[in-house]
């Protein structure tokens, strides 16, 4: 069996409240949990209006399929113009 887990720092433009943000956030984990079936979180930053830590993670028998998954759910993310990923860190188990 293969984890994978992976921990972004984003930062989100125009968020002036924690409303805001949240909006943002949870748009994001829902999208992602229900396309790529991970389970995912907001891990950090709660209590920040334009910076978030998510985290999610996806198994698999196949290493290969772990790695595609996180670099597809990392390109999602990206491709959200309310967001700027900062950080990235992965690990394969």
């Amino acid at each position: 069996m293969i984890i994978g887990i992976c921990t972004c720092e984003i930062f989100i433009f125009n968020a002036n409240s924690l409303k805001s943000k949240r909006s943002v956030v949870k748009s994001i984990i829902e999208k992602s949990k229900n396309r790529f079936n991970i389970s995912i979180a907001e891990v950090g930053e709660n209590d920040k209006w334009q910076k978030s830590i998510i985290a999610f993670s996806t198994i698999s028998n196949d290493q290969k399929i772990v790695e595609e998954t996180v670099e597809k759910v990392i390109n999602f993310f990206d491709s959200y113009s309310e967001i700027e990923i900062i950080n990235i860190k992965r690990e394969i188990l």
